[in-house]
This record gives C-alpha cells, structure tokens and sequence, in this order.
C-alpha cells in the first residue's frame, strides 16, 4: 500500500509503517490542487491540518482506504463523504490528551494566582504583594463540558486538589472515580470554574454565547483548550467586563483560522481580541495544549498502531 505524507510528523511514523511494508511518500509543500492532481495513486494519506480534506479532494481520491490525522480531532475532513466512499478516518485523541489535560491545570493555576501578571510588574520593577493576592483551587467545583479522552485527562489532573468535578456530555453514562456526569443545568448551577474539551461540531460551535453563560447561577472561570470556534469572543468580552467571567485561559482563538499575524498589521485587530490581548485575567496561548515534545511522539505512534491494526497484513 502506498501512503502520501502530506504534513511533517514524528520521524517514527515513517519508520515505523515502513518496516510494516508500507511504501511512504512525502509532500510537504504543494499546493492541494497539485495534490489532488495525484491522490489517486494512493491507498492512504496521512495530515494534520495544512489543508481540508473536502469532497473535491475525495472525489479524486479513487483508491483511498484510509486517512490518518495526526491530531485529536476530523473537523478539517468531509468525514459524511469519506464514509460513503467507504474510506476510514483515523484519529488520535489519545496521544495529546495528557498534554492538554496538564496545559489545563497549568493556565487554570496561572490565572487563579495571577502568575502571568505578577511576572510582567516584578520585571517592570514592581513589587505589588497585595495586588496579586490570588485564590486558591480548593474548595471550588470544575464543570467538564465534553468527558472524553481531553476532559478525562484533566480530571484525572485535578484528583490531588480538594475539589469537586463535574461533567456534561452528550453521550450517557461517561462518568468515572474522577468526575461526576450531571446535567447541564445542574452544572451551570454549581460551576465555580468551566473547562471546554469538546470537539468542533454544530452543536458546539458558538456554544458559549451570553446566553449560556447567564445561565451560570456563579461567576466563574473559563478555561478552553478544545475549539476556539466554541466560544463567540466578542459575547466573552461582555461577560469578562461584567465580571460574569472572572477570567479566560484560552488556548484557542476564534480567528486562529484566518492569518492571525495579519490581525497585528493594517488596522486588521478586532476591537474585542485587542481587549483580550490587553486583558490581565486572560491568559492566551497558540493552540500548544497538545503540543509537547512527547505528544508529538505519542500522536505519531497512536496512528501508527491503529493503521497497523486495520491495515498491515
């Protein structure tokens, strides 16, 4: 079988489906029409996220059996086509979710204890004890919205705090010894802190809006390290002005799919990611939750494993 590379991966993904008899080329840099132009030729394809995969590019796929996304998430694959056409989507939520779970827990202290802060005015030569007072995590209840592999992760993370752990999910009976699955109303009730760790889909886009969140009885703490689709920024500016919101970790960013560079350059900057950049109880990250040196290595061999156990003979 032949599998064209269309994103640089982990070394041992290569490797690895070399020694399982596969034949495995690279391209890294053509356009995705000139890819198209020879997909075709393959029987699988492995991404990230340089490009969708659409039905445009599946069509010409003619003897695709597989794609393989390095990554925790198909947003960016016609996942409805590629089933009719009888092509299996492999993904790898397992491989990063002990990063996110631990970037979770570390923008969560970050802002609770006002660390980003504090570091910025001790190298600006202030010394403000009072101001940086911060609070502390236990005591407090973590609602969950989404209880797989990420929202797993996180609350196994959270075991060694006096703490009580809520989820919501859609699908029935996910709880476990680390979390509690409530409903969405009792969640909004009791929540002291929100963590996102849910995929993108219709159902979760533009999820927390003003609505959703004045349906927390608390004011309350957000941390999202799942889609930055899911939140609707300029309704989150409102809240965290109120003070419905106390504070954002935001790992991911609604406009993180267009350049965001060019929202630095030519006047481009909306006015409410200008807030949040100045913000001091918002934390922000590039979408480096599942980032780290081992779960690149980890996301790489879970593809690895699940394409040998469909696919090798």
């Amino acid at each position: 079988m032949k599998i064209l590379h269309i994103d640089s991966n982990h070394p041992l993904l290569i490797n690895q489906l070399k020694e399982l008899g596969f034949h495995n080329d690279e391209d890294y840099t053509s356009t995705k029409a000139e890819i198209e132009e020879i997909i075709h030729l393959y029987d699988g394809c492995i991404i990230r996220s340089r490009f969708s995969i659409d039905r445009s590019f599946l069509t010409k796929a003619e003897k695709l059996k597989f794609i393989g996304r390095v990554g925790a998430g198909l947003e960016n694959i016609d996942c409805e086509f590629a089933a009719s056409k009888n092509i299996t989507l492999i993904a790898a939520p397992e491989g990063n979710s002990n990063a996110v779970g631990e970037h979770a827990l570390g923008m969560l202290l970050s802002l609770f204890n006002k660390l980003n802060k504090a570091d910025k005015e001790v190298r600006n030569g202030m010394w403000l004890r009072e101001e940086n007072r911060g609070v502390e995590l236990d005591g407090k209840t973590i609602g969950l919205i989404g209880y797989g592999n990420m929202g797993k992760s996180f609350a196994k993370k959270l075991r060694g705090f006096d703490v009580e752990v809520l989820c919501y999910d859609i699908q029935s009976s996910v709880g476990d010894e680390n979390c509690k699955q409530v409903s969405l109303e009792e969640l909004q009730k009791k929540a002291d802190v929100l963590s996102l760790h849910t995929p993108q889909t219709v159902l979760t886009e533009k999820m927390v809006n003003t609505a959703f969140i004045e349906g927390f009885e608390k004011n309350f703490w957000l941390i999202n390290t799942a889609r930055g689709k899911s939140v609707v920024t300029k309704e989150l500016v409102l809240a965290l002005k109120s003070g419905k919101i106390l504070g954002a970790g935001l790992d991911v960013l609604e406009y993180e799919k267009s350049s965001f560079e060019n929202l630095f350059s030519n006047d481009q900057m909306p006015v409410d990611f200008k807030y949040l950049i100045q913000a001091e109880n918002v934390l922000l990250s590039p979408h480096v939750g599942g980032w780290t040196i081992e779960s690149k290595e980890k996301l790489a061999q879970t593809i690895v494993s699940k394409v040998k156990a469909t696919f090798a003979s």
